[in-house]
């Protein structure tokens, strides 16, 4: 593959990934209003230790190979995919009992599919710097129990934990592409 086709390749992937944090952000204000209560709820001092780490060592981040750096793209996108899924799932089961608005199901569903296809071009950029990639098992967040014993309140801190680090975490990911986009010369 030439490496012009690969830089569009990361180019697309690189606005997928910021028109996906705009979704992100959108809903974000609407999970606030509508599960919060309060569009300005801010809350940094609570985290999931099941999300993927948000900081990174500058020079660690540089040294990593273009195959790493897909990699594991590709596992925390497939985790944050994995959360959504298990939130969505649990406000479809609060929203027949409190008749909440579909257009934030929905929502998330969309941010679903972007994840999908951000999963998808990043499973084939993988391929092409390293042909005998093997896709990996299913995050550990699929497997994880839901724990049942929380709260209605901290139910909801967590889905706003998920959407407040997804939004971080796409920034991080449109520095990935654009560092992959630039070490492909034309």
């Amino acid at each position: 593959m030439s490496r012009f086709v690969q830089k569009n390749k990361y180019n697309n992937s690189f606005s997928l990934t910021r028109s996906t944090r705009s979704r992100v952000q959108h809903i974000l204000k609407k999970y606030k209003e509508q599960q919060m209560g309060n569009i300005h709820f801010e809350d940094r001092s609570r985290h999931l230790r099941d999300l993927p780490l948000l900081s990174t060592d500058f020079n660690s981040w540089l040294q990593l190979s273009d195959w790493d750096r897909l990699h594991r793209a590709f596992t925390d996108i497939q985790t944050y995919w994995s959360m959504l899924e298990r939130k969505r799932k649990q406000l479809e089961k609060e929203q027949n009992v409190q008749r909440m608005a579909t257009s934030l199901l929905q929502s998330i569903k969309h941010i679903q599919l972007d994840l999908r296809d951000l999963m998808s071009q990043v499973s084939s950029q993988m391929k092409v710097v390293r042909s005998s990639w093997v896709r990996p098992t299913p995050a550990a967040a699929l497997q994880n129990p839901q724990r049942s014993s929380r709260t209605v309140w901290e139910s909801r801190v967590e889905g706003y934990i998920i959407l407040r680090d997804l939004d971080l975490y796409l920034t991080k990911l449109a520095r990935d592409f654009l560092l992959l986009a630039s070490k492909t010369h034309l």
